[in-house]
């Protein structure tokens, strides 16, 4: 359940209306480059131009549980498959344009209508997996207090190559103290590194892990140590019930 309280003004008063404003504006200033991006995708890579998946967003305080939204993005793959009918890897479908449009983080700007829909925010922990929901720890939950971001804190302290208990809790921290200045330096700083091209993992395969896989793996090893040790205790008290029934075999 969503018990977060605003840290301040800001975060209650200003933050949505001004995420709208700013994410209409950037719809009609950057049209142009919008519309030019939609036609390259349509002549390299097919249609559809745009690239739609379910993610997580912000909890709804009347169910408890986190609204499911369409994320928008330009797509950046093929739709190339193997002999049997099945998707090839996406290294083998990332062509060199869609790498072109992820590097320069072009593939990211059909999120401003994520955002004037009120689906997200531009500044906020990033909305990742549904999949991944279940493996969250109670604390980690907390991410989905607020509405995703098109970038946050995690995303300008390394982004993709931050091992997953780390940017977690930078989301968490964002979480837990949203300010104006907080926003604008988040802002900026993705600014500077959009323009840089760094910390932008382009074949995101290559740098992380799934965060389903990573913790499940967690939880079986954990599940096998726990079964080694039952079976040692048991595998003990079972010798020692054999050398009581000696025992008394021997008095008798």
């Amino acid at each position: 359940m969503n018990t977060h309280k605003p840290y301040g003004p800001y975060e209650k008063y200003i933050k949505r209306p001004l995420d709208c404003i700013l994410a209409s504006c950037a719809l009609i200033v950057l049209s142009p480059v919008l519309g030019i991006t939609a036609i390259l995708v349509k002549n390299k890579l097919g249609s559809p131009v745009i690239f739609t998946q379910k993610r997580p967003g912000k909890i709804d305080p009347k169910t408890g549980k986190e609204r499911i939204f369409k994320l928008y993005k330009f797509r950046t793959m093929t739709d190339k498959k193997d002999s049997k009918g099945n998707l090839l890897p996406d290294k083998d479908r990332l062509t060199p344009f869609g790498r072109a449009l992820r590097s320069t983080s072009l593939d990211e700007l059909p999120e401003l209508i994520n955002i004037v829909k009120g689906d997200m925010s531009i500044i906020g922990p990033r909305p990742l997996l549904v999949q991944y929901l279940p493996y969250y720890t109670d604390i980690e939950k907390h991410r989905h207090d607020i509405r995703p971001g098109l970038t946050g804190l995690a995303q300008i302290n390394g982004r993709n190559a931050v091992k997953w208990d780390k940017r977690l809790s930078y989301d968490i921290d964002y979480v837990n103290k949203i300010t104006f200045f907080g926003d604008l330096i988040i802002f900026v700083k993705t600014v500077g590194k959009v323009f840089k091209r760094s910390d932008v993992a382009v074949d995101t395969d290559t740098v992380e892990t799934y965060l389903d896989r990573e913790r499940q793996e967690i939880i079986d090893l954990k599940n096998a140590q726990q079964d080694v040790a039952y079976n040692s205790i048991i595998s003990e008290e079972s010798r020692r019930s054999h050398e009581d029934t000696k025992m008394n075999q021997r008095i008798i």
